[in-house]
């Protein structure tokens, strides 16, 4: 084998060697890939982070003859220490980003996620109001330096398609003739009940006042206008529940103007599916759940017992 032969053998086995060989570099590192980034910005990035075996001249000039075509990824990836350059390019192309994430309750008011959205530092630009109702409760995974219009659109657009497949299988047990209708009622129903075994029959029970006529008489519609969903903190004052708001169901009939939070998967499913009951009255029975009536003399009775519960705690 001739001289030349030896010395491209050579610088093969070394170009392969500081491809393939684990790194020196401590860890673990995070390292945040900007949208938009190429292999050579990316390289130039990791060799002032010390992660690479060489110089970034020389890992691009290894990727492009020893690595995968694709393009780097956005997002933020953590890189053990030791890590070669092959299995570094392999993260930055294939891996798993980091994983953050952001939880919308149940029954959270849009005021309240756009403040969740505006505290993740993590975030940029600024942080819209969603519409109320628009919002699927879940957690939602972001990435840091994405902007927050964008992390809300997957809320939104979660909420879209959770509707359409609810209101495609819904039953004829409930007067609700549109989605936003059925969002709204499920609002209610999410404010009303935090017991998941009583949703369909707390909403059986609002299907069956909006049948006859009857007003919902739902505090949580009273409050939505002075707080934007956020808790009340005191009890509601006598002219409240005179006030005209559009959102007052103890002063008018039906549905208010809108929803009054954002309401989770199975309220709205309880609300197009209720349970079939000849109740039109319910009233907290002291245990976290409530306890319901089908006339309004049976529906008293219950009320003093409740009363007579919230005597014995100090609560009146």
């Amino acid at each position: 084998m001739g001289l030349a032969a030896l010395l491209v053998l050579g610088a093969s086995a070394a170009i392969a060697l500081l491809w393939w060989s684990a790194g020196s570099a401590s860890g673990p590192h995070r390292v945040t890939v900007a949208e938009g980034s190429t292999l050579s910005s990316v390289a130039q990035q990791l060799e002032r982070q010390r992660l690479l075996p060489g110089s970034a001249a020389t890992f691009r000039a290894m990727a492009r003859v020893l690595g995968s075509s694709d393009p780097v990824q956005a997002g933020e990836f953590d890189i053990p220490a030791g890590t070669s350059a092959a299995r570094l390019l392999d993260i930055l192309q294939h891996g798993r980003p980091v994983v953050r994430l952001i939880t919308i309750a149940e029954g959270m008011p849009s005021v309240i996620v756009q403040e969740k959205l505006a505290a993740l530092a993590g975030l940029r630009g600024a942080a819209p109001l969603p519409p109320e109702g628009s919002v699927l409760p879940s957690s939602y995974d972001w990435q840091k330096g994405e902007e927050r219009k964008v992390v809300l659109a997957r809320m939104t657009s979660a909420m879209d398609k959770a509707l359409a497949a609810l209101w495609s299988k819904r039953k004829p047990g409930c007067p609700v003739s549109t989605p936003h209708e059925a969002v709204t009622l499920a609002s209610i129903v999410e404010k009303e009940t935090g017991k998941a075994s009583e949703r369909k029959l707390v909403a059986g029970v609002y299907c069956n006042r909006l049948t006859i006529g009857m007003k919902l008489d739902a505090d949580p519609t009273v409050i939505y206008p002075i707080t934007k969903g956020k808790p009340l903190g005191r009890r509601i004052k006598r002219s409240e529940l005179d006030a005209i708001t559009g959102y007052n169901t103890y002063r008018e009939a039906g549905l208010p103007a809108g929803p009054i939070a954002n309401p989770g998967r199975e309220s709205i499913a309880a609300v197009l599916d209720p349970a079939p009951t000849k109740a039109l009255y319910f009233v907290a029975d002291g245990t976290g759940g409530h306890v319901f009536a089908d006339t309004l003399a049976e529906h008293n009775a219950n009320v003093a017992k409740w009363y007579a519960i919230r005597r014995a705690r100090g609560e009146m």
